[in-house]
């Protein structure tokens, strides 16, 4: 069944990968205040996450299906968001240099009329290689890490310190595209029914 999908996000990589699988999707941003310092495994935390966000767009609502999706870093046990300032990611850069980290993403999807809720994560693992400090200074002075979890942006010039990926390429960066097509289908959502997916339309 075709329903109106509701991202509750702001972040535009999610937007344009929503686009990318033809979701015709509303903005709702969540006012949902995240809590990184709760005492869970990684893998339940961003559960919990995506699930706040979600949750408090769709009590407000009463129709669509409510996307929300929650991404984060886990590296040497220490979970890791947005970089607080250009030292910051100087330093989170230059340790991630020759090792591997674990990217996290927490999938909700709430149906507002039926109340269906559906919980899910992906974990991807991301080998970065040997760095220099004049590379990861020269990367920040792009600007390009400061609003990316982990200082980094795969999808971007940040490619070229990933030395291989183990999992889902998309879940790097926030938005896990195999997962959510398949808890969508499990709420009867058939992406393929969309007008992009139509006699081959734009």
């Amino acid at each position: 069944m075709k329903k109106k999908i509701i991202l509750a996000s702001t972040s535009p990589r999610r937007h344009g990968l929503a686009q990318q699988m033809g979701l015709e999707f509303e903005i709702v941003p969540s006012n949902y205040e995240e809590d990184m310092s709760m005492d869970i495994g990684p893998a339940e935390l961003s559960m919990t996450l995506a699930y706040g966000k979600a949750k408090e767009v769709a009590v407000r609502l009463k129709k669509g299906v409510v996307l929300g999706v929650d991404t984060f870093i886990v590296f040497e046990g220490k979970k890791l968001g947005k970089p607080k300032s250009k030292e910051d990611a100087f330093l989170m850069l230059k340790s991630f240099s020759g090792k591997s980290q674990e990217v996290y993403s927490g999938v909700t999807i709430i149906d507002c009329e039926t109340g269906q809720e559906l919980k899910d994560f992906e974990v991807t693992k991301v080998k970065f290689r040997e760095m220099e400090d004049s590379e990861i200074n020269n990367y920040i002075k792009t600007g390009e890490p400061m609003d990316k979890a982990g200082s980094y942006g795969i999808q971007d010039l940040g490619a070229v310190f990933v030395e291989k990926i183990d999992g889902c390429y998309s879940n790097v960066m926030g938005f896990p595209i195999h997962n959510i097509y398949k808890n969508l289908k499990k709420l009867g959502v058939d992406i393929f029914e969309y007008e992009k997916w139509q006699g081959g339309q734009e």
